[in-house]
């Protein structure tokens, strides 16, 4: 059994972002639902909070080999 690693702050960062894509993706829906263009604002969003989520996926990833590669 491998051991315990400590917590990563790059892994609790990409659940942040998960979190702002997917409430930024209702917020888009319920936008554009109601007829308002605020919803293409809401999008962007989404674009940014998916990619720094990736980001903080992969660098914690990488640290958690780095450390169990040692």
């Amino acid at each position: 059994m491998p051991p315990l690693l400590p917590p990563d702050p790059a892994r609790r960062l990409a659940v942040y972002a998960l979190v702002v894509c997917l409430l930024a993706i209702t917020a888009a829906v319920v936008s554009f639902s109601r007829g308002s263009w605020l919803g293409v604002v809401w999008v962007l969003m989404v674009g940014l909070s998916s990619n720094m989520t990736w980001y903080y996926v992969r660098k914690a990833r990488q640290g958690r080999e780095a450390v169990t590669s040692r």
